[in-house]
């Protein structure tokens, strides 16, 4: 999600998702496949049933160093970096050339060459934040100040009530608008709140980085600033919701009237709002967080509009700290990157430009990385693989013996309409009303934002794009869009040790399948088993199968609260539950999908491992990664995923083939008694 102005990203329909049948993907011919384990990071004196993630990756581990630019580092890391150095590739042949002024190439080559241009940033100054700092100094009552915030938003500033465009929950076929909380410069509202040691120092941090950068932006009264500014945003954090409760979708929907919105705020100027935003004809906004829409009325009547204008100002500075000087951007580093995340150096400057060029012309970069990165039987045997993994949780749902064959009537149709997206769009995006000026970074950027804006503004009134993507071809992720019910694979995560072309198939369903498994496991975790197949949020439960559903899930938050990577913070296991279902889902359907695809057939043993082994296998070698202590804490405070350690462990010992592929035995540390043992799907 965008800080502010969100696209979520739709589908088309895509036949093979109703594939029945298992097919088999062993490419025929005769190459010889290997096993696509990496044998040399295993550690073979860890037994697999104390700690399987150390089996799989503890000499890679110990071999390892975290470069000094990253607070982690793994599998996911490594493949980043590659994508990255594939693009950089590809934009320095634009920047090289001279091409013509409007042409993708021009507008690739001259934005990177305006990052990397820190001389003409450092000489400018402070002069391109100059009119938003006026902006907000020419505010002179609470009217004006909700108009602002709208302004804000529409240059992608964070203030405290923002909104985006998504496909709305209830009519997921048409656009909606989203009313959000915002406005904080910690990450979560916990930061704000919790008064043990290291939040405290934390937060003494911060305040020192807010008076540092009002001291190098030039800005009045620096210490007192920083000082109100962390008062205004601790009562705008302890209105905040707890992040646990925010992933209740179904609850925190709320649709209101344009007409209704002052009952939530009857202090705010909502006809100036929605009026500079454009959005006075929309006819309702989807409200999500409504205690605070209310409380944040009160705080704004409150606060002294002085207070506001300062706090505004650095909420600009902020949005903007990376665009400006060099020192800004340092400082900006110092807090984020070292205090916060305790990384030792920033990332290398042409890699910073490489990721601006993503974010804003992305499809441009990614069409040609395409074409040079991913082959089309890559793709080919990509479907071949979902259609199987369709196949196996359908084989899945219809024996389980938890679920009425009223739900699971349901549950299949929904797993019957989803929608696969591999490897890159059918339709890219069009960049030709954004102007790119190679000695104007900052303009740059602001122009982008603006287009952006402009597009889902026009597009508001039509039905949703199912074509859109939400990530690019050189993007190493993959998601699922509840809304639309799809299942997105970019070209870039379509390489070891997530798939690979020249292994036999086991590795690649524990790689890969087990992605795919995961996705499509979001469909039926807490918050995704809320939607239909068409994308609609209601119930399609039974009042029983419900409650066993929570129950089961209950045990799963259980087991994870229990993993205790530091003596005072263990991992969450309701916030990280729908990416645990997600985990265990996927290697569980994806084993299964192997054994399908086998038809009988005995699979080989290679390198000393079975085939099931080597699903496990797969499965554990994607989760390689280190972390920092400072990154490993703040990976359990703000992110809904488990660390890597946790995924590879908590997932396999729920799964029973586990205990027979590696003998595992009830003194093994991570043995899980039948009864305690979670399946879901």
């Amino acid at each position: 999600m965008n800080k502010i102005i969100i696209s979520i990203a739709t589908f088309f329909l895509f036949s093979a998702c109703g594939q029945k049948s298992i097919e088999k993907s062993i490419v025929e011919g005769p190459k010889l496949l290997g096993s696509g384990i990496s044998l040399a990071n295993m550690d073979d004196k860890v037994r697999p049933g104390d700690d399987f993630f150390s089996y799989v990756n503890g000499a890679w581990i110990s071999r390892t160093e975290i470069p000094v630019d990253k607070g982690r580092y793994g599998a996911f890391d490594v493949l980043r970096d590659e994508s990255q150095e594939a693009v950089k590739a590809i934009i320095e042949e634009s920047a090289a050339g001279n091409f013509a002024n409007g042409t993708d190439e021009q507008k690739v080559g001259d934005l990177y060459r305006s990052y990397l241009d820190i001389e003409t940033r450092d000489a400018l100054g402070m002069r391109p934040l100059i009119p938003e700092l006026a902006r907000i100094d020419a505010i002179l009552n609470n009217n004006e100040l909700a108009v602002y915030f709208a302004s804000a938003i529409k240059r992608n500033m964070d203030v405290p009530l923002g909104f985006g465009q998504l496909a709305d929950f209830k009519d997921p076929t048409r656009y909606s608008i989203g009313l959000f909380s915002g406005g904080l410069g910690l990450p979560d509202r916990e930061y704000y709140l919790k008064e043990d040691e290291i939040s405290v120092e934390l937060r003494q941090k911060y305040v020192a980085h807010i008076e540092a950068i009002f001291n190098l932006a030039g800005l009045n009264n620096a210490a007192s600033a920083a000082k109100k500014i962390m008062e205004l945003e601790t009562r705008l954090a302890e209105q905040n919701m707890p992040k646990e409760e925010a992933r209740n979708w179904t609850k925190n929907y709320n649709a209101v009237s344009l007409n209704d919105l002052p009952s939530l705020m009857p202090n705010f100027n909502w006809e100036g709002y929605l009026s500079e935003a454009g959005l006075e004809k929309i006819g309702k906004m989807i409200v999500f967080r409504t205690e605070y829409v209310k409380a944040l009325d009160d705080i704004l009547v409150n606060t002294d509009l002085e207070t506001w204008k300062i706090y505004l100002k650095w909420r600009a500075v902020d949005s903007a700290a990376t665009r400006l000087t060099s020192s800004i951007d340092a400082q900006n580093f110092e807090f984020y990157g070292k205090a916060l995340s305790g990384t030792a150096a920033q990332r290398p400057m042409w890699r910073r430009a490489v990721n601006t060029v993503n974010r804003t012309l992305g499809e441009v970069v990614g069409k040609v990385y395409v074409k040079r990165h991913f082959p089309p039987e890559a793709k080919e045997r990509m479907l071949i693989l979902v259609g199987n993994l369709i196949s196996a949780y359908e084989k899945s749902i219809k024996e389980l013996d938890w679920m009425s064959d009223e739900t699971k009537l349901e549950a299949l149709d929904k797993l019957s309409k989803f929608t696969p997206k591999i490897g890159y769009p059918d339709d890219w995006r069009d960049y030709s009303a954004l102007e790119i000026d190679a000695a104007d970074y900052y303009g740059n950027i602001e122009r982008a934002v603006e287009v952006e804006y402009k597009r889902q503004m026009d597009r508001h009134d039509e039905p949703v794009d199912r074509t859109e993507w939400g990530m690019t071809p050189q993007t190493v992720n993959a998601y699922y869009n509840p809304l639309l019910n799809e299942i997105v694979f970019p070209a870039a995560i379509l390489q070891p040790p997530f798939f690979n072309l020249e292994a036999e198939e086991a590795v690649n369903y524990g790689g890969i399948g087990a992605v795919i498994g995961h996705e499509i496991g979001h469909g039926f975790d807490d918050s995704g088993a809320n939607f239909d197949g068409d994308g609609v949020m209601r119930n399609w439960w039974t009042k029983a199968d419900l409650t066993e559903f929570k129950n089961r899930t209950e045990k799963l938050v259980e087991q994870y609260n229990a993993f205790k990577p530091f003596d005072d913070l263990s991992i969450n296991g309701e916030y990280t539950l729908g990416e645990n279902i997600g985990d265990l889902s996927g290697i569980s359907i994806s084993l299964l999908a192997y054994k399908m695809s086998l038809d009988g057939i005995e699979s080989p043993v290679i390198d000393g491992f079975t085939g099931v082994q080597r699903v496990f296998l797969g499965f554990g070698q994607v989760w390689s990664g280190k972390y920092r202590d400072k990154t490993l804490r703040l990976q359990i405070e703000t992110d809904p995923h488990a660390p890597s350690k946790y995924r590879a462990n908590g997932s396999v010992r729920n799964v029973p083939e586990f205990y027979e592929a590696f003998d595992i035995h009830e003194d093994d540390a991570l043995y899980l008694a039948p009864k305690d043992r979670v399946k879901i799907w």
